[in-house]
């Protein structure tokens, strides 16, 4: 148990936006979180150790029994902005069947997070009125439940934001409906986090109902010119009366295809201001959050920050990776290698200079003379002396940006781009020698930056792979009087 007396805490939406960061911070506070899904082998992947997988669906109440035995907290953080059929029925079976499951295993305190709408409002949007129901049913259980109905969440991952930044980045001239000049009061996802982490505190049995957002009253062309603002992307937007919140949802489709359907949703909720009108969470709890401006800013740097990314592995995937986030692009590619992982990096160690680059020396070139006529620094000859590879060593038009000796080096693009540029090389030992793993990452801006990516996706699979083939061979037939000190015992076997 923890030193605040909260030993478990069932978590569902543990994979979701907020549920992740709270699935994070929960770990301080607690001594167990249990992670409900559907699918925990698919969707609950490398969890720290105080996190548990557990399998439950919320329309089958007997599932969630397991789960619930012995827990003090329970967080309610699914919504259905994504299920086909009716929004309401669904909504409705899976608080009846969490508030009815958490009352027979006697959990203390059920947490919600809701949505903010102007208070007295009739002709709500079903996913308004939804989210607010929700709320009445769990509360109907008699499990004491601690509400929050927020406005706007701005963090990267934020449904809401990934609109913003899908309009921002792709849009030069938007034309703006009347629905983007609704009053909102948009809190960042790290304050979010604060109240719901501050909610498993409460000791007494009473309900409470708490409307939280930001420092800031804005609208929502209030939230796209800051960002294009904080992006460094000059935006014309022209303001029409005539195009309604439906119709103009429709239009998201062609700018947000991959999340129209959870666009839509969002879109027609802003036919009613989402302001807070009762302050009683900045009475009950020390949160001051955060401006409009602080919260854009560090949704921003998040999302440049490719950490997470780069950082990820998931051994059950084969030998290539795809995926696209927010504005972030990230190719994965793995090669098996007859080799110690000793010989790997070694071959790792001399990409750059005189060397080359393993596979297309002539392309890397042309892309270094372009670069230079773009006023890049092109292919620099003045490079780090040989030896073993050092942070802030030059590469070429690369900046080694990380290093772990014998294990990984990540190295950071100085090229003229609509964007930003990561390589990343890391090795592994496997039962047949070894593993490299080459990641791209390329952080792109605004509609050049995403044009770009995609004119040199084709090029791009021919250079890494080449780069990746020939580095493998390279290594099983790397000579061990090469290496400093260290065996090449499998790259002799494989000879």
């Amino acid at each position: 148990m923890s030193n605040n007396g909260i030993g478990v805490v069932a978590l569902t939406g543990a994979s979701g936006f907020i549920g992740s960061l709270l699935r994070e911070a929960l770990g301080a506070k607690t001594g167990e979180v249990r992670c409900l899904s559907r699918d925990p082998k698919k969707k609950m992947r490398d969890l720290p150790p105080y996190a548990v997988a557990c399998r439950a669906d919320l329309l089958d109440r007997d599932s969630l029994a397991a789960a619930f035995r012995g827990a003090d907290v329970a967080y309610y953080l699914v919504h259905s902005l994504n299920e086909s059929g009716s929004l309401l029925e669904s909504e409705s079976v899976a608080a009846k069947n969490f508030g009815m499951a958490a009352a027979e295993a006697g959990i203390r305190r059920v947490v919600y997070l809701g949505a903010l709408a102007q208070s007295g409002t009739q002709d709500s949007s079903p996913h308004i009125h939804s989210r607010q129901q929700v709320g009445e049913i769990l509360r109907a259980s008699g499990v004491p439940v601690t509400e929050f109905r927020a406005s706007v969440v701005i963090g990267n991952g934020s449904m809401p934001f990934e609109v913003i930044r899908s309009l921002v980045e792709r849009l030069p001239i938007m034309v703006t409906p009347r629905w983007v000049r609704m009053k909102l009061q948009p809190i960042s996802s790290k304050d979010v986090v604060d109240y719901l982490l501050a909610a498993i505190e409460e000791k007494s049995d009473q309900n409470f109902i708490y409307e939280i957002g930001g420092r800031d009253v804005v609208t929502y062309e209030d939230l796209l010119r800051e960002y294009a603002a904080a992006r460094s992307l000059r935006r014309v937007m022209i303001g029409v009366p005539v195009i309604t919140p439906r119709l103009s949802s429709h239009w998201l489709r062609l700018v947000t295809p991959a999340h129209f359907r959870m666009a839509r949703r969002i879109v027609e909720s802003t036919e009613h201001d989402s302001i807070v009108s009762e302050q009683s969470a900045l009475e009950d709890f020390s949160i001051r959050p955060m401006t409009m401006k602080e919260s854009v800013n560090l949704a921003i740097d998040e999302e440049l920050d490719p950490g997470d990314l780069l950082d990820q592995v998931h051994d059950d995937v084969a030998t290539f990776e795809e995926v696209t986030a927010g504005n972030t692009f990230l190719e994965r590619r793995r090669v098996e290698v007859r080799a110690d992982a000793s010989c790997c990096f070694e071959v790792i160690s001399r990409l750059g200079g005189e060397h080359g680059w393993y596979w297309g020396n002539s392309i890397w070139k042309l892309r270094g003379w372009v670069d230079r006529i773009l006023g890049g620094p092109g292919l620099r000859r003045k490079q780090t002396p040989k030896g073993p590879p050092v942070e802030g060593a030059i590469l070429d038009f690369w900046v080694v940006n990380r290093v772990i000796p014998g294990e990984r080096l990540t190295l950071l693009g100085e090229l003229k781009l609509p964007g930003q540029a990561w390589l990343d090389f890391r090795v592994r030992a496997s039962e047949t020698g070894a593993v490299i793993e080459q990641t791209v990452v390329y952080a792109s801006r605004g509609l050049l930056g995403q044009l770009y990516w995609y004119a040199v996706k084709g090029l791009h699979g021919l250079v890494f792979e080449g780069m990746l083939r020939e580095m493998a061979s390279a290594a099983e037939k790397l000579n061990p009087a090469e290496l400093s000190g260290a065996s090449c015992a499998s790259s002799r076997q494989a000879r």
